[in-house]
């Protein structure tokens, strides 16, 4: 935010080439960088987003809100959906002598508790939670991308990953170029030979090029939008 900010106030910026490489996140975490590069595009300037490794799931989220997606031929890309992970300790707990005892002020308070099993309810009512996101995803992607309607959005949104050709093929990126070419034709896009790449760093942190300064988050876990119940358990 703190750089598209200084792009949108900068006169001379013509263009931003917003480089993703996340396998996703949590769901608000990617609405939020979504609406802020929505935000930016009313300056007028347009937003490339560049696809690394990769760029599934929250990442792709972030992707569709930019006005072009170009992916690298070995990109991984995809992974539309929602997931809400839980987990049960009640049998561990019996087998080694301890249980709890909770007080709550409602039926559904300690819904997800992983002291005991889920009730059928509420597993209901989470499922109900991940589908209302998911709809939220969807009608991001179907916004973002114009040449597919909701109903090809949903047939594609199971959470499968997709190669780059694969999601060129789909119509889920607009094309697939290096981050060289594509440089090359963010200038031929804004109509000027003569315009140059920046990169904004802070002073205390060294970059010697665009390329530099990756995400450090482990992408290995590439096939979810993350709900994250940290808080309520």
């Amino acid at each position: 935010l703190e750089q598209l900010d200084k792009a949108r106030r900068d006169p001379l910026v013509k263009a931003v080439i917003l480089r993703i490489n996340s396998p996703g996140g949590t769901v608000v975490a990617s609405e939020l960088m979504h609406d802020e590069i929505t935000h930016f595009k009313k300056s007028g300037k347009p937003v490339v987003a560049v696809m690394m490794d990769v760029a599934a799931s929250g990442g792709y989220y972030i992707a569709c809100a930019c006005d072009e997606i170009v992916a690298q031929p070995s990109t991984i890309t995809g992974s539309i959906g929602v997931i809400m992970l839980m987990f049960d300790v009640s049998g561990t707990m019996q087998k080694i002598g301890l249980k709890t005892d909770a007080i709550t002020s409602g039926l559904h308070k300690d819904s997800g508790s992983p002291f005991r099993p889920m009730r059928p309810e509420e597993r209901q009512l989470f499922e109900n939670v991940v589908k209302d996101m998911y709809d939220r995803f969807v009608k991001v992607v179907d916004e973002g991308r114009p040449g597919l309607d909701e109903a090809k959005v949903r047939s594609l949104a199971d959470g499968r990953i997709y190669t780059a050709n694969q999601a060129l093929e789909l119509g889920l990126i607009d094309r697939i170029a290096s981050l060289r070419e594509t440089v090359e034709a963010t200038k031929k896009r804004v109509g000027s030979k003569s315009i140059r790449l920046v990169a904004y760093q802070r002073a205390s942190e060294y970059r010697p090029n665009y390329y530099a300064n990756a995400p450090t988050t482990p992408t290995g876990n590439i096939n979810l939008l993350n709900v994250d119940m940290a808080s309520a358990l």
